[in-house]
């Protein structure tokens, strides 16, 4: 089977809801115990990226995205990020709180998360919407991209 579709597979595979922040801490810690495991950090809109990132860039991102969240999702559950599997993730999705839809529902076509973090090199997923200016900046800030 070839990348692409490894990471297609995966991409539309079962996921597991990080559904309180308290969860979402313990993801984040687990993650961070495996911050040089070969992750590739993926903002959807933006072109995939060709390698992995270091072990301090996605420590970050991590505590980037966290505060992101936490301020922009202003909610006493947090939802919006899902892992394959939360005791030992290989591909995680992070929905941007300003783009929801129904994401947290059932759709036809939901919405596509903000950010993918992977173990498995990403493939351009096609956007139906345009990423938001204030995304594209925090995300080349964040990585000089």
């Amino acid at each position: 089977m070839n990348e692409e579709n490894d990471y297609l597979r995966a991409f539309r595979g079962s996921f597991i809801s990080a559904l309180r922040w308290h969860h979402l801490d313990s993801l984040w810690e687990v993650l961070r115990m495996d911050a040089g495991g070969g992750w590739y950090i993926y903002a959807v809109g933006e072109q995939p990226p060709a390698g992995v990132v270091d072990a301090d860039g996605f420590n970050r991102f991590i505590s980037e995205i966290d505060e992101l969240l936490r301020k922009e999702h202003d909610e006493d559950y947090c939802g919006i990020v899902y892992a394959d599997d939360l005791t030992a993730p290989s591909f995680v999705k992070i929905y941007d709180p300003n783009n929801l839809g129904v994401s947290c529902g059932y759709s036809d076509n939901p919405p596509l998360p903000g950010w993918v973090m992977s173990k498995i090199q990403p493939v351009d997923l096609p956007s139906t919407q345009v990423l938001p200016g204030n995304r594209k900046r925090w995300w080349r800030n964040l990585f000089g991209g």
